[in-house]
């Protein structure tokens, strides 16, 4: 699921309230039944943000590692975990580098790992891709769908670009502006995703559809 709206409607803020890094003035958020607290407590999500935060004097391994490690995991078990993620993030030969030796698409995949290390059952990510060049975003996001795939874990998506959204997608959720309220959701069904599918007539239209819906909410309809 993605969720697109103009500037400050709240996208960032929605995805902090789900994550339990926000505190709701009204009403109540609830993940899996439960509260966004005891959620976070349970592990139930992990999360990605535009700027990967990794540890520059930490490796790539210790990286992925540190959520297990502060959940009193054992180091074999920490060791084996990790080196499962960097499988999966298709890093295996670089569990033993630094940050600073990375490219950004890179670290963000590495970041990905580390929020996918203990299986959470739901991935939060803001903007994850936004600061790469466009290139890197389009593989990143190729990359995405295929770890998707591979773990089936849901995934809530921040975005502020209509073709990601739409390639990403199963749903977009347009939200007006703000106050931020659910103004439509577009259902995408595009099939088994390629490079080939941005160039799919259905691709178009649904982009469109998505376009289409921002519009009408920047004119207040």
């Amino acid at each position: 699921v993605s969720l697109i709206g103009p500037s400050g409607c709240g996208k960032s803020t929605l995805l902090r309230l789900i994550g339990d890094l926000l505190e709701p003035t009204a009403g109540t958020v609830t993940v899996f039944g439960k509260t966004a607290h005891q959620a976070r407590l349970d592990q139930d999500y992990g999360m990605v943000f535009q700027h990967p935060g990794l540890f520059d004097w930490r490796s790539v391994a210790a990286n992925i590692e540190l959520p297990l490690e502060l959940h009193d995991w054992s180091k074999a078990d920490r060791s084996a975990r990790s080196a499962a993620m960097l499988d999966l993030v298709r890093l295996e030969e670089f569990g033993g580098h630094y940050p600073r030796q990375l490219s950004g698409g890179m670290q963000q995949r590495v970041s990905i790992a580390r929020a996918l290390s203990f299986e959470p059952r739901l991935l939060l990510m803001d903007e994850p891709f936004g600061a790469l060049d466009e290139m890197t975003r389009e593989h990143m996001q190729g990359e995405l769908l295929r770890i998707w795939r591979e773990t089936e874990t849901t995934v809530v998506f921040v975005t502020h670009s209509i073709p990601e959204a739409t390639f990403l997608s199963n749903r977009v959720v347009v939200l007006s502006s703000r106050p931020g309220r659910i103004s439509s959701v577009v259902k995408v069904d595009l099939g088994d995703r390629t490079d080939d599918t941005r160039e799919d007539p259905e691709f178009f239209r649904v982009a469109t559809e998505v376009r289409e819906a921002l519009r009408a909410v920047e004119a207040g309809k």
